[in-house]
């Protein structure tokens, strides 16, 4: 969609692929994921799709992000891997030490790494760029991490989709601190960081927008 409004839709060649998540690649090309294809898709400014299979079947990618090092990372809800796929569409998985941790949402931090949110292992996962992996509990159980950004001063936002409906911060230290949101249970599950500095959330079961100006 261009600024003006105009629309132009672009068919993926492989049929109820579940496309999910889409960023921009350092080679400039959108990159997304194929939730139920186990694929990753590449698509350039001109309209032109390449599709890369995932070496683990049904593995349901999820989150995708450029990476610090020029690759993309993603992660493998029912894989159980952080993926990294070259520009050229070379794919490496690496195992997450925690099974059936369900991981979701991933962002580049501030310290070179790669971060992301087990829903159903209640921590937040770090993979540098080689591949190794540390994960990090929360304090909270059964919180389910759902989505995670890079915020203001460098610290990892996230959103708490489980036992309460919560925004949290985690500075690099690995302190914690959560910011309980005003309507429970409110299905909170994607966070961004928006122009004015402030987080900005999405409560799918309350129907609202959030938003959390950082204390």
């Amino acid at each position: 969609m261009t600024t003006a409004g105009v629309f132009k839709e672009y068919p993926i060649p492989t049929a109820n692929s579940s496309p999910n998540r889409i960023t921009v690649g350092s080679d400039g090309n959108l990159w997304f994921t194929e939730s139920s294809a186990s694929k990753i898709g590449r698509l350039t400014p001109a309209g032109v799709f390449t599709e890369f299979p995932l070496p683990t079947a049904n593995s349901y990618p999820w989150g995708i992000v450029a990476g610090p090092d020029g690759n993309l990372w993603f992660t493998e809800q029912s894989g159980n891997n952080v993926g990294r796929v070259s520009t050229t569409g070379t794919i490496t998985e690496f195992p997450i030490p925690t099974a059936g941790c369900f991981p979701i949402g991933i962002v580049a931090g501030a310290d070179g790494n790669l971060w992301f949110a087990e829903f159903l292992g209640s921590k937040i996962g770090r993979a540098t760029p080689a591949g190794v992996i540390t994960e990090l509990p929360l304090p909270s159980t059964g919180g389910e991490p759902a989505d995670v950004t890079l915020g203001p001063g460098g610290d990892l936002w996230f959103v708490e989709e489980g036992s309460f409906s919560s925004v949290s911060r985690m500075t690099a230290a690995g302190v914690f601190t959560a910011y309980v949101t005003p309507t429970p249970a409110s299905g909170i599950n994607q966070i961004a960081v928006g122009g004015d500095g402030n987080l900005w959330f999405t409560e799918a079961q309350a129907h609202k927008i959030g938003r959390l100006v950082p204390p």
